[in-house]
């Protein structure tokens, strides 16, 4: 049987820098050669993934942080703000002299100021991530197909992000546009760089099961991999969620399980170490305690030692929340499903 794997994009499948490391690709390509689908969930629209993304090998997408579906060509499902909306956006944008950009299918449509204005919030965006040479960093870096000169009053607009030059400006949108859903990132609370707005009640999970609606699939077999608090509801909905180590301390609090960076190997070494163990686990999750358990013959007794202690937790976490539902799940068949993954 195989897993349904959601890799977010930035912080996760590539660095603050847009490098893609080989290790991911390789990451990504065995899974899929080993039955899983994988699809990636980000808060980019179409026209940020980039054909060295695509040329991975992916089943799908969520973009827009929720708003858009699609599995393998086929458009699941697409949430816009509507054209008066975006109108509303701008005209308000431009009032309080906010510099944005409109994120489309179809492109990154820029205000007239947002290279300029955009460059030291991209730098401290990356500097905050440690990454070295971020004074560096071009908005032209970060975002290397955004248009600066389109045309902005719009009727195919996913989300709007703007640079925030108080805390106060988030805090005006959300009573602003009551009905959008206002968000930050690049930061936690007062610290956050940008704010966005976008289609309201839209979240990764819930974009998660509408694909899974769509393609008969049970959450049980879904795996997420994130970085940011806007990762969290990913996370919380499938069945297994991972956060990278350049994680904030929320999400990497809230995860079954924490790697390493993305640009050291942590996407790979999550998949190649631990998911077909994990994988395992999320057939026995809600099974009643097994006096055994499906160890690969090469882990050492440190290896088997942390396998064992995440099992006890996570059996305790997921009967906990699933109250008294079990299911009876034998030691025989998690193996198979263990060995089908290696």
């Amino acid at each position: 049987m195989g897993k349904i794997i959601f890799l977010d994009v930035d912080g996760t499948l590539v660095d603050y820098e847009n490098h893609l490391p080989e290790s991911a690709v390789l990451a990504v390509r065995k899974a899929r050669e080993n039955g899983h689908r994988v699809y990636i969930c980000t808060g980019r629209s179409k026209a940020e993934v980039y054909e060295n993304i695509w040329e991975i090998g992916l089943d799908g997408m969520i973009g827009g942080n929720g708003s858009y579906v699609e599995d393998h060509g086929h458009v699941v499902m697409h949430q816009m703000i509507t054209p008066e909306q975006c109108r509303h956006i701008v005209d308000w944008l431009k009032e309080r002299g906010l510099e944005f950009y409109l994120e489309s299918n179809a492109g990154l449509f820029a205000s007239a100021g947002f290279e300029e204005a955009g460059e030291p919030v991209i730098q401290e965006y990356s500097r905050r991530k440690g990454k070295e040479g971020a004074d560096k960093i071009k908005v032209r870096d970060a975002f290397p197909e955004m248009i600066f000169d389109g045309e902005l009053y719009r009727d195919d607009v996913n989300k709007v992000s703007f640079i925030l030059n108080q805390y106060q400006d988030y805090k005006d949108a959300v009573t602003e546009f009551s009905d959008l859903q206002a968000g930050t990132w690049g930061g936690a609370g007062e610290i956050a760089l940008f704010g966005d707005l976008g289609v309201k009640n839209i979240t990764k999970g819930n974009a998660i099961a509408h694909l899974l609606e769509y393609l008969h699939a049970d959450v049980a077999d879904t795996i997420a991999f994130g970085d940011a608090k806007v990762d969290i509801p990913m996370l919380e909905y499938c069945g297994y969620g991972v956060a990278m180590g350049s994680g904030g301390d929320e999400i990497r609090a809230m995860a079954d399980y924490v790697t390493g960076d993305v640009d050291q190997n942590g996407l790979y070494d999550a998949m190649k170490k631990n998911i077909g163990i994990f994988l395992v686990l999320c057939i026995m999750l809600t099974a009643c305690k097994n006096d055994k358990f499906p160890y690969d013959d090469e882990l050492d007794d440190s290896e088997k030692n942390e396998i064992s202690t995440e099992y006890d937790s996570l059996i305790d976490r997921k009967i906990a929340n699933t109250k008294d539902e079990k299911i009876n799940i034998g030691y025989d068949e998690a193996l198979s499903e263990y060995e089908g993954y290696l």
